[in-house]
């Protein structure tokens, strides 16, 4: 009897799926705004999205790649995609994809001139003379590059910056930018994906870190005194996070003597130490970006880190 019910319902709920209606609106308009992994999976929802993915350019003008995808990203891979938006590609964003190479990039650069926004941090496979000539391909036109992330290409010196600087300055637009600097923070900044460095008057993510003198992105301090130094004209501790530990939670500086251990291992000032919920068990916290190393204490208040919760066989 329960088995005859639960096949009516299966066909039930069969028949009302057959005759769901068209997707929502919004869904197309929301297309060109996502990622490249969210957009090949909506292409897989029904045959109107997978149309509009497939022979509608409007979603191909902005290609963000980021994990799990930028693992297996290729210069093959990436040049069928960007002949989907036909010459009229806007922003491309590469994160962390290590295969693609200076060849790669630069044909798909040639073929869309266009390019307003390049986002390559972490690309490995790229050198700085690659990133150049792909720079001074853009900058011949009229509205040239609006934003260039570079972070994390290996063998970036003074000189391959000053190249960069000179092409992106051509454009009197960025001039005016730059005229709006803010303070970049390193806990903003690790929040990357809703995080615009061009409001901040940033239009090049790295510059010359002041005590190093490495290309590297070089991050502001909160710290009230830090502040004053820099409206001095002082450096403070105005450097790159290579050359001084900051905060995960506030970006502020650490010092040596001042760091505070915790779960996840990242960096907490005494303050956000202090405020931070701590393991049942070793007392320490982990950073709201590590929450997932948190675990329920089964009959107590609170939480006990995984790591405890591995080393201990009364909880299960």
């Amino acid at each position: 009897m329960e088995i005859a019910k639960s096949m009516e319902l299966a066909t039930l709920s069969h028949k009302q799926s057959s005759f769901a209606g068209p997707p929502h609106e919004a869904l197309f308009l929301v297309l060109a705004y996502l990622p490249l992994f969210e957009l090949l999976s909506m292409s897989e929802v029904c045959r109107s999205l997978r149309d509009a993915v497939e022979k509608d350019v409007l979603p191909w003008l902005n290609i963000i790649v980021e994990r799990p995808l930028s693992l297996r990203l290729s210069d093959e891979i990436l040049m069928k995609i960007a002949s989907k938006a036909n010459g009229r590609l806007r922003t491309l964003v590469l994160m962390y994809c290590a295969k693609i190479t200076d060849d790669g990039l630069q044909r798909v650069i040639d073929q869309n001139p266009l390019i307003s926004k390049l986002h390559i941090p972490g690309c490995t496979g790229l050198t700085p003379d690659g990133v150049i000539r792909a720079l001074q391909k853009l900058s011949d036109c009229q509205d040239g590059l609006k934003s260039l992330w570079i972070n994390g290409i290996a063998n970036m010196k003074k000189e391959h910056l000053e190249r960069l600087q000179f092409y992106l300055q051509t454009n009197q637009k960025l001039s005016q930018i730059q005229q709006k600097r803010r303070p970049l923070l390193y806990h903003n900044y690790r929040r990357l994906r809703a995080y615009r460095l061009e409001e901040l008057g940033r239009v090049i993510d790295v510059e010359l870190c002041p005590k190093c003198n490495e290309v590297r992105v070089v991050f502001d301090c909160p710290r009230e005194e830090c502040k004053r130094k820099r409206e001095n004209s002082m450096t403070g501790c105005r450097m790159c996070m290579f050359c001084i530990p900051r905060c995960e939670e506030c970006g502020k500086c650490v010092e040596n003597g001042e760091l505070e251990e915790t779960v996840c291992a990242d960096t907490l000032c005494l303050d956000c130490w202090i405020q931070l919920p701590k393991c049942n068990f070793c007392n320490k916290p982990c950073c709201t970006q590590h929450a997932n190393m948190q675990i329920a204490s089964t009959g107590s208040i609170g939480w006990i880190c995984s790591v405890c919760h591995d080393k201990s066989d009364d909880f299960e």
